[in-house]
């Protein structure tokens, strides 16, 4: 009888441990602190703080086995990525960081962490628990991304056919002769489009590519820092910052109050060749329509003059969607199976109305598009109502991600605390 070699019998430890461990993340019921983390929540859902990182949390990832993983917008203690581990409160500790470089991006797919700064894209090889292999040794994907003045993050998601995409925001407002300037035309065939304002194409598993090596994946789109692949009809689908200052730049055809409420926040669902219309036109939330925008000849009442991709789902002006979540976990009720989450990282420019965000939102789908209204999830981010009206958040959810039990994690990206929110009640 041939014996087993001591070499498989430790794989088959180090496999058994690794189911072992997963399964401890996924049967764990956690407890959520008595204010629930000061969230408001639909009755049944509960929340805690996972952990205080002290730094600006952008996009967070969490391995099947529970490793979380958070990016930075800023080097802290020479760290742009930090490593924390799951307590069995469900609390966490932050164990490590790596990465001498800050961004937004942060994103796990079979067996790879990828990240991002605002100039290029990584990956790290995990290991069976979840682990970064060498953190040293950061392979690079992309280099060499555009970087303006403004919109620089580069947020990150993958397909499943070894595509990466990446978000290349627009380096003005709405491609003026003059940025941001009162009466400045638009520049004709905005030249920024040629290299931002769209979402760029890569090989996931490809190293030392080029920015000219990456594919024009859909254009148009000023700023996208909420994205995330569609799993329920495999699509790539991207949370629009809406333009600014349609008052302060064009005060003879806008007013202060149309200003604060257009346009909208706008979902679209693309494909390849997708042309959303930045800078040319703007979604208007009450007339349902897409509008030419003021630089390009607008008025405030005439149609878009083209063919563009029209919203998949439109959201009130300036609330600055920064995460978006397809949810496929089994925690939350069957409501909220495949349907997305939304973190609105809050406004800056909605006066004379009170500034709006600071909260999570949800939007139902179904079969694999935007169906029926969308809601208020977790609020109170900011601290109170008044905090949210003056625009003094005390947190600005950021990122999220699905636990392998099926909770949510949100960062913030104000002063780094980690949220978790989980379903307690009986479905």
């Amino acid at each position: 009888m041939r014996s087993t070699s001591p070499r498989l019998l430790l794989g088959v430890a180090a496999l058994a441990g690794s189911a072992a461990l997963y399964a401890s993340q996924t049967n764990v019921r956690v407890a959520p602190d008595p204010d629930n983390a000061g969230l408001k929540l639909p009755a049944g859902f509960g929340a805690l703080k996972v952990a205080e990182t002290g730094g600006k949390a952008r996009h967070i990832a969490v391995t099947p086995q529970g490793t979380i993983y958070v990016k930075l917008n800023r080097v802290k203690d020479g760290k742009g990525i930090l490593v924390l581990h799951s307590q069995p409160t469900g609390k966490a500790t932050v164990t490590g960081g790596f990465g001498d470089y800050g961004g937004t991006g942060m994103y796990v797919k079979n067996g790879y962490l990828y990240a991002s700064s605002d100039h290029d894209v990584y990956r790290y090889k995990l290991d069976d628990r979840g682990e970064v292999v060498d953190p040293a040794k950061a392979e690079l994907l992309v280099r060499g991304l555009k970087v303006g003045s403004q919109h620089e993050s580069k947020s990150i998601v993958l397909d499943n056919a070894n595509n990466l995409y990446v978000n290349v925001g627009a380096y003005a407002n709405a491609c003026q002769e003059q940025d941001r300037t009162r009466g400045s035309k638009g520049v004709p065939n905005c030249p920024i489009l040629d290299s931002a304002g769209g979402i760029w194409q890569f090989k996931a598993s490809q190293l030392n590519q080029r920015y000219a090596n990456g594919t024009r994946y859909a254009t148009g789109l000023r700023n996208v820092v909420g994205l995330d692949w569609n799993p329920q009809d495999n699509q790539l689908f991207v949370m629009q910052h809406g333009r600014d200052q349609l008052h302060d730049n064009w005060p003879a055809l806008y007013t202060d109050q149309q200003s604060a409420t257009l346009p909208a926040e706008c979902m679209y669902a693309l494909s390849q060749g997708s042309n959303a219309g930045w800078p040319y036109i703007y979604y208007d939330p009450q007339r349902k329509e897409v509008m030419q925008g003021p630089e390009y000849g607008g008025d405030g009442k005439t149609p878009a003059k083209g063919d563009y991709l029209k919203p998949a789902a439109a959201y009130p002006a300036h609330m600055a969607p920064n995460g978006l979540l397809f949810y496929t976990g089994t925690m939350f009720p069957a409501k909220y199976r495949n349907g997305a989450f939304i973190a609105f990282h809050g406004s800056w420019n909605r006066a004379p109305e009170p500034q709006a965000g600071y909260m999570v939102a949800f939007q139902p789908f179904k079969d694999g598009k935007p169906s029926g209204q969308w809601e208020v999830f977790a609020d109170n981010f900011s601290g109170s109502a008044a905090k949210t009206a003056s625009g003094r958040a005390d947190h600005r959810p950021c990122g999220l991600a699905q636990g392998p039990d099926g909770s949510l994690y949100v960062s913030d990206d104000s002063k780094g605390t980690i949220y978790r929110i989980v379903y307690n009640a009986k479905k």
